[in-house]
Formats: C-alpha cells, sequence, structure tokens
C-alpha cells in the first residue's frame, strides 16, 4: 500500500518497468493548469505551465509576454483597453 500521501488525488501514477523486469508505480505531481485571461477567461498564449521550481529557473522572458499586462490578460483584452484608454484618457 502506498503511503498516506501519495494515496490522494494530487499525485499521477505511471507504470514504469523496473530493471528487474517488473512493473511499479511511480508518483509525480501533475502538471499546474494553463493561465487564463482576467476579462474573458480565454487561455493566455506565451505563459509557461511549470511547477514552481522550474518556473523560478527560467528567463523573465519566458514566464510571460513582454507586453503590458502580460501573463494577465490576452492580447485582444490589451488592444480593447488601450483603445478604450484613448477615446477616455481621464477614466
Amino acid at each position: 500500500m502506498p503511503r498516506p500521501m501519495l494515496r490522494s488525488g494530487k499525485f499521477r501514477k505511471r507504470m514504469k518497468r523496473v530493471p528487474g523486469g517488473r512493473l511499479a508505480i511511480h508518483y509525480s505531481k501533475r502538471r499546474p493548469g494553463i493561465h487564463i485571461c482576467g476579462s474573458c477567461g480565454k487561455p493566455l498564449h506565451g505563459t509557461l505551465r511549470a511547477r514552481t521550481v522550474k518556473a523560478a529557473a527560467s528567463s523573465k522572458t519566458g514566464k510571460r509576454p513582454m507586453r503590458p499586462y502580460g501573463g494577465n490578460l490576452c492580447s485582444a483584452c490589451t488592444r480593447l483597453r488601450f483603445r478604450n484608454m484613448v477615446n477616455y484618457p481621464n477614466s
């Protein structure tokens, strides 16, 4: 029986054939969910989908797009926001 920590659905179970010839279960953490736009909810392109350690090791430009609201809003919502700012500069 696996350890109590590994019994939850948090870990992904994979069957691996070990050098002795038998099948063993290897546990790994699941991939994090994809980032979504804060305005419309569409998936964001150009954002890193990795665990914390790998994300911290990657470069800043690899984590998110280098534009205003990069990593928070999709390009369409960003364009719409800037278009509205031009029409109403004091709001």
